[in-house]
């Protein structure tokens, strides 16, 4: 009976030890998160609501859309000086079109942008960490009406300033754009600008990393609190879809492999990986139900974008004039957010942006060989054109998983697992010589 339950033991005590997982984090990297302040954060959040209104079609120089422009500048500038001259940062101006809705005339437009050159002259890639700094209150015309916008979207504006100054000194061979947008509450104004300018001019934009209320913990009506979520969505079936691309998709059963999918897992493992006791929820939705955001214009021009979002809303907080109605205070200020959960969005930020613009690029041409019936699967790849890989991880997961559940390494651009194409999904991966894994591809046949 004894050496029964003593066996029985040991058993579990193994299968414990198999499934066990190693965790290994790239020090620069966790280094760089320990040096996310919710200070920091809390202090460009309140500089942010100061202004009396960051509406698009504010035009106060002293308390408007102009000065907010202005602090956010100034502070790119500012870290600049700690980038060795890689840094740039600019008010980029542009003329948002009337459309008869949101824009009534001609108005003007701008985005505030640092650019961080990477250091591999040879590496044109381009990875964006946005959000939107305009605010709005409950007449979304109102542009002289007071609307501080801390949460939205003065949260992601917030995170997009600390890990621009963070990141500054730091050196990635990719190339990493740090955006504030206007216009999004008009109707995506400026995504649309920069997205349509990316598209026109070819640029080779790997990424959109779009941050949009992302400061807050409780919800209104449920009353739900919990800083331990977050959520990031990401499109299913991808907007820009061609016909032949469609095709593909059905004939592959590749319905929740989209580009966009592939960066939102990608985010969900980077960020779990570095930032403790938080969890990265997927969405299998490109954004809320009906609603959007500035990733939006980037999905629409074929780019691998998603949105980061806190987990629950919390509507009085929201699109509300600042008021206190039936003892309940109305409006989007600073005291109704939770500058930690900020502190710990922004890490799952930093630890995947970083973790991608020091990544080798894409494997190219993946393919899965189905030229014969076969109980195992052969993958087949070429190496990146852009960066060294020092190996490769096959991934492979089960089709009701979403998440990747194992990664096979070899340093050949080919594998043959013992595992049948009919019941697992797999894709491919870059490794840098640091470990740094770029975004995963999922195969299409060969067949002949």
């Amino acid at each position: 009976m004894h050496k029964k339950l003593l066996i029985a033991v040991l058993a579990l005590c193994s299968q414990a030890a198999i499934s066990q997982t190693t965790i290994i984090r790239n020090p620069e990297i966790a280094q760089m998160i320990s040096e996310i302040s919710s200070d920091s954060l809390e202090h460009h959040v309140r500089s942010l609501a100061s202004f009396n209104s960051r509406h698009t079609l504010s035009t106060d120089e002293k308390d408007g859309m102009p000065a907010a422009q202005r602090y956010v500048l100034s502070k790119f500038n500012h870290f600049a000086k700690q980038s060795g001259g890689r840094m740039t940062a600019e008010i980029e101006k542009f003329t948002i079109p009337a459309d008869n809705r949101r824009i009534t005339a001609d108005s003007p437009g701008a985005n505030v942008i640092a650019t961080l050159k990477g250091t591999d002259p040879a590496d044109t890639r381009i990875f964006i960490l946005s959000a939107h700094m305009d605010s709005r209150n409950k007449d979304v015309m109102d542009a002289v009406g007071a609307a501080p916008g801390a949460n939205d979207d003065g949260s992601g504006t917030a995170a997009v300033i600390e890990l621009a100054r963070i990141m500054a000194s730091h050196e990635f061979s990719a190339t990493i754009m740090f955006v504030a947008f206007t216009g999004e509450e008009q109707g995506l104004k400026g995504a649309t600008y920069l997205a349509d300018k990316a598209k026109s001019e070819e640029w080779n934009l790997a990424a959109v990393l779009n941050n949009d209320i992302v400061g807050n913990s409780s919800s209104s009506e449920t009353l739900i609190k919990d800083n331990l979520k977050m959520r990031v969505f990401s499109e299913t079936i991808p907007a820009a879809e061609t016909e032949q691309e469609g095709n593909i998709r059905r004939y592959t059963n590749a319905d929740n492999d989209s580009k966009s999918r592939q960066l939102a897992r990608y985010i969900k493992e980077q960020g779990e990986r570095y930032v403790d006791q938080f969890e990265v929820k997927l969405i299998y939705r490109a954004d809320r139900f009906l609603r959007g955001g500035d990733q939006t214009p980037f999905a629409r021009n074929a780019f691998t974008a998603v949105r980061m979002s806190e987990m629950n809303e919390n509507f009085i907080h929201q699109h509300e004039n600042v008021r206190v109605e039936d003892g309940i205070h109305y409006g989007d200020l600073p005291e109704y957010m939770d500058f930690e959960y900020l502190r710990k969005v922004s890490a799952v930020n930093l630890a995947s942006l970083a973790s991608l613009a020091n990544s080798p690029d894409q494997p190219q041409e993946v393919k899965i060989d189905v030229r014969g019936l076969s109980n195992k699967s052969t993958l087949l790849w070429e190496a990146p054109e852009i960066g060294k890989a020092k190996g490769y991880y096959v991934l492979m997961r089960e089709t009701s998983s979403p998440m990747w559940e194992q990664k096979f390494w070899t340093t050949d651009t080919s594998l043959t697992l013992p595992y049948s194409k009919d019941n697992y999904f797999f894709a491919v991966q870059s490794v840098s010589e640091s470990g740094a894994e770029s975004l995963p591809v999922f195969p299409t046949p060969l067949s002949r």
